[in-house]
């Protein structure tokens, strides 16, 4: 196991091999006001120097509980949040420099997002002809007539919505929920991306259609889109990314190639998830201290330690003082934990 310094893991953490088709994350931070007080206003720490990396056909997972930082990640690269700190790149090019500014219409045709709920993603009182429209419109301009047509029923054929002419006549309450995440999906596809951000795009499914969309996912993949891959599912992380990041509280505590990260766990927050899932004849684990479930803390700036000290079963005095350094225990696979 090799001790690593923060600007190495920085190197480590954000791959580009290619130079070009990658998004960059590097040292994230984001912060957001606890209240509206003119002076002396209260933060919390919704991510704290988060890095990863992405290249066009590959997925990245980020996997945690609720109100880990997932979701956050997501919306700061669609600009939804300003970063606090950290650099966020698409190509290359910085997403929020003022020397080179990205237009929000050029992000968009490059990044486009899933959401988890695909009924409230979709405007209810239009067709999904109309919902398919508007992106084409923007991103597509060379596009005219009868060539917008024949490219969106060629979008809805592809991801699985056939007959495809009868699917864009209907109304989002006509379809089935898997349906409806179809739609969600090629809408994303229609301006051209290259990287698509999928928060929990199969949580609100049933189970007998989920894999379905991860395999169309997976389609899309071999056809060189890049994912960021959201979900509370570590298997189905393992199942569908390249690579998976386990985050906690703002924090990722572990992260690497997917096989490595879920086969071999190293800190015990990857541990217990691994745990909770359901398996038969395996007593289910549970993040608890001496019996006794700990709340999530609430992290702000100026919090020290590690942030899984309240919880953790291998906490020592040292956890709560200082933040643990970036360890690497396999050619790509890296952890923060003093226990190691």
């Amino acid at each position: 196991m090799n001790q690593l310094t923060e600007a190495t893991m920085v190197e480590q953490v954000v791959t580009n091999e290619t130079g070009s088709q990658s998004i960059e994350v590097e040292n994230l931070v984001i912060d957001f006001a606890l209240d509206n007080a003119l002076f002396n206003r209260q933060y919390m720490r919704a991510l704290n120097g988060v890095s990863f990396s992405i290249k066009a056909g590959e997925a990245m997972a980020l996997v945690g509980e609720s109100g880990s930082g997932k979701s956050t990640c997501a919306r700061t690269l669609c600009r939804l949040y300003k970063p606090t700190d950290g650099v966020l790149k698409l190509n290359g090019r910085d997403i929020n420099a003022s020397a080179s500014k990205i237009t929000q219409t050029e992000l968009a045709k490059q990044i486009q997002m899933i959401f988890q709920d695909p009924f409230g993603s979709l405007n209810p009182v239009h067709t999904i002809r109309h919902q398919m429209y508007r992106p084409i419109r923007i991103h597509m301009p060379e596009l005219k007539g009868d060539a917008i047509e024949d490219y969106m029923l060629g979008i809805l054929e592809r991801v699985g919505l056939s007959p495809a002419k009868q699917t864009a006549a209907k109304f989002p309450h006509e379809l089935s929920g898997g349906q409806r995440q179809r739609v969600a999906i090629a809408r994303a596809l229609a301006t051209g991306a290259k990287f698509i951000l999928a928060d929990e795009p199969i949580s609100m499914l049933d189970v007998s259609i989920r894999l379905g969309i991860l395999n169309l996912m997976a389609d899309m993949k071999e056809e060189g889109i890049g994912f960021l891959y959201i979900t509370h599912d570590i298997a189905t992380a393992r199942y569908f990314a390249e690579r998976t990041g386990v985050m906690y509280v703002g924090h990722m505590v572990e992260w690497g190639n997917s096989d490595s990260v879920t086969q071999n766990p190293q800190h015990p927050y990857t541990q217990l998830l691994i745990s909770a899932v359901p398996e038969v004849g395996r007593q289910r684990g549970s993040a608890t201290v001496d019996g006794k479930k700990s709340r999530i803390p609430l992290w702000k700036p100026d919090s020290k330690g590690c942030p899984f000290a309240a919880r953790c079963p291998k906490v020592t005095d040292q956890c709560h003082t200082e933040m643990p350094s970036v360890t690497q225990v396999a050619e790509d696979h890296f952890v923060r934990c003093f226990a190691l």
